[in-house]
């Protein structure tokens, strides 16, 4: 009548029986538990792809099923070390009645769904991709769960888990809140969060969500909620459940990250709870990621007009330990894909779409795509079909799948780009206010300021040529990344032979250079002493 909300495993759905299961998996990645705790993600690299795992790839011999977790844990695992991520997400992998829900709306908190296989195949999914040395984030949803007869709902035939009355229902999903003030009902939750990175070896969390757990007005209307004890509108049990969670997870499992996914001005959502933050590693960039969005939306003629869409991430870039995502979110329900939200022609929107990822790559922040972005898939992601793997059969899509590729290794291998992401003497601008031509310029530094790197893009689809730049450094100076390469599918316009900066100030530097900037591209130049590597071209 009812499935053990402590199941560790369930039978396939339509289904809703639970399984007494015990694990036969023997571990076999010591040596990356090890490193883990002794890891410093945030001055480590990190560039996550984001996983729906019911249709990254379809068989297409045997009618397009899904893939199980151990054909998963084979093709995934060769796919992303090629391409040099250094993390996979998942979304939700917890069981979950609705398949259409993609996993957020979840039923069993313990239990890894039976669509893709056994408990013991996700454990050695999981293995599989630590031994090829790629993280493992799960999505995990506490904000909410599904009203489901059989599952958690009224339990005992009251409100055990979720609240009653007015507090009891999200008017947004038609789903159930969880009753935070609850001793039971927050150690269920911890519980499951803890279960997920001791038992399964999960790297770290994404909490999905927040903002709705945070406030207790959220997409409510005024007499449809019920002020906190001081009057105001957070949820203070929702509060201290979160900063509990936070601080038992990192002191029990050093290395594990947890992500918050918080689209509001929250204060310290990524700082630490004796400090009054929520205690979260990581946030994602939400601001970020709809500002930028918009700006490559615009055609270049009005872009002088939205120029400081871009820049005005800088302002608060170290308020937080930023993730810049582009997720599953930017790509469905109408939306479009990242490719059909270039502005321009075939052409512009790919070069859009190039420009975007190298200006992405190198601005502050740990970075996060989501699976077909780095094919410049052309239709909005849908959970029933695979991604548009075909796409690769044309050049200018193997070649935005090249870029990434690059881009994700170049990173791994350039502290600069990574090791000061939430410091900001790690960042400075050399030129943000040239509306007119479209072209922004930055210096990224690692600790100490020997390895430097400089990112220059000229967004609009004319070349600048002899255009002078700043630059921290005198001597010569190599382009070790364009995103106009014709290698990446673009038209080849850039600085080949590299540059030598002369001592002429300029841009606030003592130094600076002429240099070619491609239309709608994206180059980096490095001082040449420290990488003499030539650009792709």
């Amino acid at each position: 009548m009812k499935a053990d909300p402590f199941a560790f495993r369930t039978v396939l759905m339509p289904r809703t029986d639970s399984i007494v299961h015990r694990s036969k998996h023997v571990w076999r990645d010591a040596e990356w538990m090890e490193q883990r705790r002794a890891v410093q993600p945030h001055t480590a690299p990190m560039t996550i792809y984001e996983v729906h795992l019911g249709s990254w790839r379809l068989n297409p011999l045997e009618g397009n099923r899904s893939l199980n977790y151990l054909e998963l844990a084979e093709e995934l695992a060769a796919y992303v070390t090629e391409l040099g991520f250094t993390h996979v997400e998942l979304m939700p992998v917890m069981e979950h009645p609705f398949s259409g829900s993609w996993g957020y709306q979840v039923s069993s908190y313990f239990a890894p769904t039976a669509r893709f296989g056994s408990p013991d195949g996700f454990k050695q999914f999981v293995d599989h991709l630590h031994g090829n040395g790629i993280g493992v984030i799960l999505d995990w949803v506490p904000a909410h769960f599904p009203r489901d007869d059989w599952a958690p709902a009224r339990f005992d035939g009251t409100a055990l888990y979720e609240h009653e009355h007015l507090r009891g229902a999200h008017p947004d999903w038609g789903t159930l809140i969880f009753n935070y003030g609850r001793h039971e009902v927050r150690n269920f939750l911890e519980a499951s969060a803890f279960f997920w990175t001791r038992e399964y070896h999960a790297d770290g969390i994404r909490v999905d969500g927040v903002a709705s757990m945070l406030y207790l007005d959220y997409s409510r209307a005024e007499g449809e909620w019920v002020p906190n004890v001081h009057g105001g509108r957070e949820d203070l049990e929702a509060i201290a459940f979160i900063q509990e969670l936070n601080e038992v997870l990192h002191r029990r499992e050093p290395g594990v990250i947890a992500v918050a996914e918080e689209s509001t001005a929250w204060g310290g959502v990524s700082r630490p709870t004796f400090a009054g933050g929520l205690g979260f590693g990581f946030k994602w960039n939400m601001g970020w990621m709809h500002d930028t969005l918009g700006y490559f939306q615009h055609d270049p003629v009005y872009r002088s007009h939205h120029h400081h869409e871009l820049t005005f991430s800088l302002l608060y870039a170290y308020t937080e330990n930023f993730i810049l995502p582009l997720s599953h979110d930017e790509v469905v329900h109408g939306k479009r894909s990242l490719y059909e939200q270039m502005a321009g022609d075939r052409w512009q929107k790919l070069a859009n779409l190039r420009a975007l990822y190298g200006y992405m790559w190198a601005h502050p922040g740990k970075k996060l795509l989501f699976m077909g972005g780095e094919l410049a898939q052309e239709q909005e992601w849908g959970d029933e079909r695979s991604i548009d793997w075909h796409l690769l059969e044309r050049p200018e899509h193997a070649g935005v799948q090249r870029l990434v590729r690059d881009l994700n290794h170049f990173l791994r291998g350039e502290p600069a780009l990574y090791e000061q992401d939430f410091d900001p003497s790690g960042f400075w601008w050399l030129e943000s206010n040239d509306a007119s031509s479209n072209v922004f310029a930055f210096a990224r530094a690692a600790r100490g300021g020997e390895r430097l790197l400089v990112c220059a893009a000229n967004l609009s689809p004319v070349p600048r040529e002899h255009y002078r730049l700043g630059l921290p450094r005198a001597g010569p100076w190599v382009e070790v990344l364009n995103t106009d390469s014709a290698h990446y599918g673009g038209s080849n316009v850039g600085n080949p032979n590299g540059a030598d900066a002369e001592s002429i100030p300029w841009h606030g530097q003592d130094s600076s250079v002429e240099v070619t900037l491609p239309p709608l591209g994206v180059i980096w130049l490095v001082p040449s002493p420290d990488r003499a590597v030539s650009a792709r071209r």
